[in-house]
């Protein structure tokens, strides 16, 4: 997503936990279009430091993609400890949140004033998987927090959507090939999509006008189990 927003003329803060893995998406992108900024999104301190390192070197900020996520152990509800289902809220709702309030306080004050924030919700924002507690209370959550703002930023001209997206081809991908746990207790194979489809969607999304929002987009591998999972 980030070489493709560059391709469309953005300038990108990278933002995550790895610097390694950040500069491996920065690879081959000129210097001015992408800063590499290591980011730990549950700690509000750092969110700060990254807005304030973004704005500094663009001088403002208009767009967010909120995409920061992570899971736990694939377990049973009364076998999901406390430290593991507070992992996932700490990245997937109050990281999320983080951001989302950085840019909205960044955008709202901003001249001219406004912004987008687009947030990555996945499937599991509508459909769980088996044993997949935390995953699924936290992408719900993303709806609900992509909602608000939507509302609360219309005076700011700030506009809010959210990409659900099922079975791109990436790293965390690859066993869905191999098999993945069905509802019925089956282990099946998967299709996958192009993960660029889903850039060029969230490209597409940020491309609008602030007068125009893509407010929920789904992406999915066409025949993955989603319309009727379970």
């Amino acid at each position: 997503m980030a070489r493709e927003l560059v391709a469309g003329g953005w300038v990108v803060a990278a933002a995550g936990r790895r610097e390694e893995a950040l500069r491996g998406t920065a690879d081959g992108l000129p210097d001015e279009a992408v800063a590499v900024i290591p980011t730990d999104v549950t700690r509000p301190e750092a969110v700060d430091a990254l807005f304030a390192a973004a704005g500094a070197r663009s001088g403002r900020v208009d767009l967010l993609f909120d995409n920061a996520g992570t899971g736990a152990s694939a377990v049973a509800l009364d076998e999901l400890t406390y430290e593991q289902w507070r992992a996932v809220v700490d990245v997937n709702l109050n990281g999320a949140f983080l951001c989302a309030q950085a840019a909205f306080r960044t955008m709202r004050a901003q001249r001219p004033q406004g912004g987008r924030i687009i947030g990555n919700g996945s499937i599991s924002a509508h459909a769980p998987r088996p044993r997949s507690a935390a995953y699924t209370a936290t992408e719900h959550a993303v709806t609900g927090r992509t909602k608000s703002p939507s509302l609360d930023g219309r005076p700011y001209r700030i506009a809010c959507g959210q990409i659900d997206i099922g079975n791109a081809a990436t790293g965390m991908t690859e066993r869905m090939a191999a098999g993945t746990p069905q509802a019925d207790g089956r282990l099946m194979a998967e299709p996958l999509m192009d993960v660029t489809d889903v850039a060029r969607t969230v490209a597409h999304m940020a491309s609008l006008p602030l007068e125009a929002n893509v407010q929920f987009a789904t992406v999915m591998a066409t025949t993955m189990p989603y319309i009727g999972r379970g």
